[in-house]
């Protein structure tokens, strides 16, 4: 097999490696969108109930619930965290543009 070939399939075996994170990629957005249309909709019920924008509690409770879930999937548990907390922080800030009439 001549240079040129290994290249190409070194090529063909990158492409292939990026257009499944580009389809992965693609299905987070869209989980992330759904998610949010959810809590959108939890915000209205929160404010809607005079509910605070946050639950602290709630939210300690569904962090080390996706820190074990990451351990399980050999996933950095602490990356988990980091990247569920700036979720939680947006869903906070929209819950609270809610409840303020923003």
């Amino acid at each position: 097999m001549s240079a040129q070939n290994d290249n190409m399939n070194d090529a063909d075996t990158l492409s292939h490696f990026r257009d499944s994170i580009d389809n992965i990629d693609a299905a987070l957005v869209f989980m992330l969108a759904e998610r949010f249309k959810i809590t959108q909709a939890v915000g209205e019920f929160k404010a809607s109930s005079s509910l605070p924008p946050a639950d602290p509690a709630r939210e300690e409770k569904q962090i080390e619930r996706l820190r074990q879930l990451a351990r399980d999937a050999k996933l950095d548990p602490d990356f988990t965290e980091k990247f569920l907390r700036f979720i939680i922080d947006e869903v906070i800030r929209h819950h609270q543009q809610i409840r303020d009439g923003k």
